[in-house]
């Protein structure tokens, strides 16, 4: 990082102004970053300063001793201008334990311009690209669905589901007494206690209802809530954002940004339902215009970041983005909707099928499943 290429003017003011985190005890070689900036630390190394106040998201991947980079651990945090974090490298846990002791963090306060050669500035350039991933995401909203543990990890933490130490207790449950009893590989992965995550570890998503439609509905309603998924949509915005629903986007953007940047691939799997149920509710499309108009501004800006070998992954599963977007651009387009929103959403597709070269115009019916008509007699077993 270098404070070179910044405007003096800025430079000064972010001095004055900017946040400064004083990470002590970082080993050198660790990969260490801030929003969508990442860096190895530096023998010299002590933290970051002339943080712009806000939002921001610091993550870390420890390096171990024959230099392979270790799962990454992030965490976001809410800066006040002027504000100093302080923590301390935890060698047994691989990981920053940040002070509360107030003494100590005043004492460094104090000692901040000393400290201030080994200071790295904040990567400057990144930040507008950081503020349009994350301007619907609150710190509050973030802190909600971060794990209890405070950290977003890549790689969950998982435990056995039972503990069964005993050799009764694994004959009861069918698991071998050891390895050479299994006749197999497979009988011996099919035989492996199941596994959990730890508890606290896991990211507190917005529980998606499976069904999509009301209790006691009729098999009319239920075909109309399976092809509609509102009435899902509505119960989700009203347990979760009932206050502000267009804080929805804000859960939206947290779930890319643990994707994109924490490498939690869990986050990846609830982005995709979650953008899903968002582009499948017709009713709450014609209702909530100023919600799908954040949408689409959303979608636009994440869409121009995803690194390309995840890109294909994100089309070619089922061409699940192609597919839901076709929906959404259908339902956009009816003469009820809002005219801004069915404007905006013309436009957004066109920019779609001139930049990636994607067909929404293909008619969905194309899509569904063919039904094979199999000869008499013969059977599927």
């Amino acid at each position: 990082m270098a404070e070179g290429d910044m405007d003096p003017e800025l430079a000064r003011r972010l001095f004055e102004e900017g946040a400064s985190l004083v990470l002590l005890g970082v080993p050198e070689g660790t990969e260490l970053g801030i929003d969508y900036k990442s860096w190895q630390v530096g023998p010299r190394f002590r933290g970051v300063k002339m943080i712009p106040p806000g939002l921001h998201f610091l993550h870390y991947s420890s390096v171990w001793k024959d230099r392979e980079i270790g799962p990454r651990m992030g965490l976001f945090l809410s800066l006040k201008p002027r504000q100093v974090l302080l923590a301390h490298w935890d060698a047994k846990e691989e990981d920053l334990k940040f002070s509360d002791d107030d003494d100590e963090v005043g004492r460094v306060a104090a000692g901040l311009r000393d400290l201030d050669p080994f200071l790295g500035p904040y990567p400057y350039e990144i930040m507008r690209k950081w503020v349009s991933l994350t301007d619907r995401l609150t710190f509050e909203v973030a802190s909600g669905l971060q794990p209890l543990s405070g950290r977003v990890c890549s790689f969950s933490d998982v435990v056995p589901e039972l503990r069964l130490p005993l050799t009764k207790d694994r004959e009861e449950h069918n698991l071998p007494r050891n390895d050479t009893e299994c006749q197999s590989m497979q009988e011996g992965l099919d035989r492996l206690p199941r596994m959990k995550q730890q508890a606290g570890t896991e990211l507190r998503f917005s529980h998606i209802p499976k069904q999509t439609y009301p209790p006691g509905a009729t098999p009319a309603q239920i075909t109309q809530f399976s092809m509609d998924h509102s009435y899902a949509l509505e119960r989700l915005l009203e347990a979760n954002y009932k206050e502000n629903p267009l804080h929805v986007l804000g859960e939206l953007q947290f779930a890319f940004v643990c994707f994109i940047i924490g490498n939690a691939y869990e986050a990846f799997e609830h982005w995709k339902r979650l953008l899903e149920l968002l582009c499948r509710s017709e009713a709450a499309v014609r209702a909530r215009s100023a919600l799908y108009l954040g949408l689409i501004a959303v979608l636009y800006r994440q869409l121009a970041e995803i690194p390309p070998d995840f890109f294909v992954d994100i089309v070619s599963q089922q061409n699940f983005l192609t597919n839901t977007l076709q929906h959404f651009f259908q339902f956009t387009s009816g003469p009820e909707v809002d005219a801004v929103l069915r404007k905006r959403a013309e436009g957004f597709k066109a920019h779609l099928t001139k930049k990636f070269r994607w067909d929404f115009d293909v008619d969905l019916e194309d899509c569904a499943p063919v039904v094979v008509e199999l000869p008499e007699g013969v059977t599927m077993d």
